[in-house]
């Protein structure tokens, strides 16, 4: 039976991809880690924070477009 070696010389290459695996498994059994520690919001926290985005998001759009509008219309007159 022959066996490749990889470029580290000593390390047959099942053996490097044992390790990759087991660099993989260990990364995804940290990722799942980290997500038990977070702390969801509740249902209602969520709302309120959506409903706040949506608020706020349509305030900064309005003033957004009425200073576009004024400057439309200064651009027209001295144009114009």
């Amino acid at each position: 039976m022959c066996t490749a070696r990889s470029e580290k010389g000593s390390e047959t290459m099942a053996d490097s991809s044992t390790a990759k695996n087991n660099g993989v498994m260990r990364f995804f059994k940290g990722v799942r880690s980290e997500f038990r520690k977070i702390v969801w919001p509740s249902v209602d926290v969520l709302m309120k924070q959506t409903v706040t985005v949506i608020i706020v998001s349509l305030i900064i759009g309005g003033l957004v477009a009425g200073i576009d509008w004024i400057f439309g219309t200064a651009v027209n007159l001295i144009l114009g």
